[in-house]
């Protein structure tokens, strides 16, 4: 064992430190999740902090708060792996006192105090508002899906269920079809074959009738859609091949790349997310000239007309939608809109007067065409109607000013990108395969902003270091 570094004798005698505070460094994280918690008024924020009078004593939440906390800022979330780490992690010792609480103890304690918890999260991005760090007025909106604990097996929709019993009935026909042809064979293989093969007709016959309960629930729900291990979770469309999970929302700070607002939600689109996001961000950073930028999946013109309503700058590019460039016609783009006459210019020159309003999927809008379409030279280029039509909303010169916006500031989206998409990434990669541990959406809600407040609270200590944390916590 020469010319390499030795250990020491098992046998030896050691004395370690009398004190646990004597492992734990001046630096070390755990000192501002102990710090952080101590000055929350948990009973303002829900927690339950006044035992009862009888009955045996229970942990206080504080202290149970700590673990979680902890936990899930060292990528340690199953209440089984808390309660081991709480007996043998030094760090985790001098944080709760020595305390080993089971780990039924711990899992209730999220489950029974989900609202409380996700105020603890507000508390920290409080606590980042008024050490000044929002003062850029300027957040990226975007959503992920994230996988629930639910396979896509056990997720129906129509589509799913047809093709989920025609497979059945392909399947039940190509065995009655083998059984016709084993009972031409010798009698003791045919009598072998024809027992597996009754064996299996039955067992896909019995699936039939499963799946025929499930298409009668499958249509009773409001949504169409039907989730047997979680309840509440959803499919969902992505890149690759869909998920079955949950659409998490979230506002992040483009200076400090800080989550300021997030939310949890089983609907897979984005287009009426934008308002209420816009909205949650501005309550937390205490900003009023607030200015959000998000992709083209956040648009929608009821949500552009209530950020502009109240007072939220947005910068969104417009979807485009239309078919006709792909069919060489000119697009709406290509009409000029004259305010001062309330009509449209085309291309050939030709004013598109007003003509009626009308109310379409709950819009109000005006139609606008020309006297010249039948006879314009340019017609050919332009409709195969006999009038080119164009619509305009009540509120259009709201989306027009959102796109005259983004035409001056092109490099919006690129910090849009720079700043959201990096969180998502690093989420995902501390919870890794299975995203959520929970079912339910109350109780994915909670779990989420434990993740959140996790990645706050390293995003901190990255930028402000550990001491100075601390003296901001107990100023």
């Amino acid at each position: 064992m020469k010319r390499f570094i030795g250990g020491a004798n098992r046998e030896q005698g050691t004395l370690f430190p009398e004190r646990l505070a004597d492992f734990i460094a001046e630096d070390n994280p755990v000192r501002v999740i102990d710090a952080f918690v101590d000055e929350l008024s948990l009973s303002d924020l829900g927690f339950k902090v006044i035992p009862e009078v009888t009955g045996r004593p229970g942990y206080h939440p504080a202290m149970l708060l700590k673990l979680y906390i902890y936990g899930y800022l060292n990528r340690v979330r199953s209440s089984r792996r808390l309660e081991r780490e709480a007996q043998r992690n030094v760090e985790l010792m001098w944080l709760t006192g020595r305390l080993a609480p089971d780990f039924k103890t711990i899992a209730d304690f999220r489950k029974n105090n989900g609202k409380a918890i996700r105020n603890v999260c507000r508390e920290f991005v409080l606590l980042c508002r008024n050490l000044d760090l929002f003062s850029q007025a300027l957040v990226a909106i975007d959503g992920s899906k994230f996988k629930a604990v639910n396979n896509r097996d056990r997720n129906f929709t129509p589509a799913k269920m047809k093709r989920r019993m025609e497979q059945l009935n392909q399947n039940i026909t190509r065995y009655l079809g083998e059984l016709d042809t084993a009972d031409r064979q010798a009698p003791d293989v045919a009598e072998a074959r024809t027992a597996r093969l009754q064996e299996k007709i039955a067992a896909l016959k019995e699936q039939m009738r499963e799946l025929e309960v499930l298409e009668q629930r499958l249509h009773e729900a409001p949504d169409k859609q039907l989730s047997l291990t979680d309840p509440d979770a959803r499919s969902m469309k992505t890149r690759g091949n869909g998920i079955v999970g949950y659409n998490v929302q979230t506002a992040v700070d483009t200076e400090n790349h800080l989550i300021v607002a997030h939310e949890v939600t089983n609907v897979g689109i984005d287009r009426d997310q934008l308002a209420p996001m816009a909205k949650q961000a501005r309550e937390a950073t205490g900003t009023e000239d607030l200015t959000v930028v998000a992709d083209r999946g956040y648009y929608k013109s009821e949500q552009l007309l209530t950020c502009d309503e109240a007072g939220i700058t947005v910068y969104l590019p417009k979807p485009q939608t239309s078919g006709n460039h792909a069919k060489g016609f000119f697009e709406k783009s290509d009409f000029r809109y004259i305010a001062a006459d309330d009509e449209y210019q085309c291309p050939a020159g030709e004013r598109l007067v007003w003509r009626f309003q009308t109310v379409e999927r709950g819009l109000t809008l005006h139609k606008y065409w020309s006297s010249a379409c039948p006879h314009c030279a340019m017609k050919a280029h332009c409709t195969p109607s006999i009038y080119r039509r164009v619509s305009r909303w009540e509120h259009e010169a709201v989306l027009e000013a959102v796109e005259a916006r983004l035409d001056h500031a092109p490099d919006v989206m690129r910090l849009r990108r720079q700043t959201v998409e990096h969180p998502f990434g690093t989420l995902k990669a501390w919870m890794g395969s299975t995203h959520f541990l929970t079912k339910t959406l109350p109780r994915v809600r909670t779990e989420m902003s434990l993740h959140i407040l996790a990645y706050n609270l390293k995003r901190m200590i990255n930028i402000l270091g550990v001491g100075t944390l601390l003296a901001a916590v107990r100023a």
